[in-house]
């Protein structure tokens, strides 16, 4: 049925326009320009995600997994293809984005709420449970350039999972973090997927997590939808294919 599709995505191509290194190094002493080449990180995909499923994004390294998860959630334009969101709201959990590196994970928390689509009010009437599960003690009022890549998960996580987006795109974070904070997230996250209304993306190289929480897998190659079901069809052949 078409209303109950939460994401459907068409024909999407990405491309990213590189400069060939030796080519400025010459047209900085030959007045020409550098020769431009263009990759296409995403290739044609299409997709849809009903509302309340859990798709897992598997690929090797360089398959246009997270460049696809960028699009979704508006941080890249594709070249060619929609996205549709069917008016849903998304937040995208990935370490290195959304921060702004000289403001301190309060000040973040309050602007990673508002670039989600939430009141400056309805942030702060989340900020203290943000802060509670985040677990960064004094750190919260220090700025985020003073933060481990484990200290930035916990925080991007926990937004993420406090203010509750109805598309929740998780790009290989539940991986991150000690080993007391990787279960705490990951009974959230269940916690999370079991509303029938949330619909989650989860790009992981963890088929144990995916074969546990997803209903779905994508396998993307070289940009390339290369396969796409339940998880007990797609991993073990993923599986195969890696080793």
């Amino acid at each position: 049925m078409e209303n109950n599709i939460a994401l459907e995505v068409k024909d999407l191509r990405i491309r990213y326009k590189c400069l060939n290194t030796f080519s400025i190094r010459q047209s900085l002493f030959r007045l020409q320009k550098a020769e431009e080449i263009v990759f296409e990180a995403v290739r044609g995909v299409s997709f849809s995600v009903p509302k309340g499923e859990i798709l897992g994004i598997v690929g090797k390294n360089g398959s246009g997994k997270s460049t696809m998860l960028r699009a979704v959630a508006g941080i890249f334009s594709p070249d060619e293809g929609t996205i549709d969101l069917h008016g849903n709201s998304v937040s995208l959990l990935s370490i290195g984005v959304g921060f702004q590196r000289e403001l301190t994970g309060r000040e973040n928390i309050v602007l990673s709420g508002m670039l989600l689509g939430f009141s400056e009010e309805a942030v702060r009437a989340k900020m203290d449970e943000i802060i509670e599960f985040a677990g960064l003690g004094e750190f919260i009022d220090m700025p985020v350039r003073t933060y481990s890549s484990g200290m930035h998960s916990k925080l991007a996580f926990s937004i993420t999972a406090i203010l509750e987006a109805d598309i929740m795109l998780i790009d290989e974070v539940l991986s991150v973090g000690d080993a007391k904070f990787k279960k705490k997230s990951y009974n959230k996250m269940k916690q999370l997927i079991s509303d029938s209304d949330r619909t989650v993306l989860i790009v992981s190289h963890m088929s144990e997590t995916l074969q546990e929480l997803c209903t779905s897998v994508l396998w993307l190659h070289d940009g390339e939808v290369r396969m796409i079901g339940k998880p007990e069809e797609v991993l073990p052949v993923y599986e195969e294919f890696m080793s």
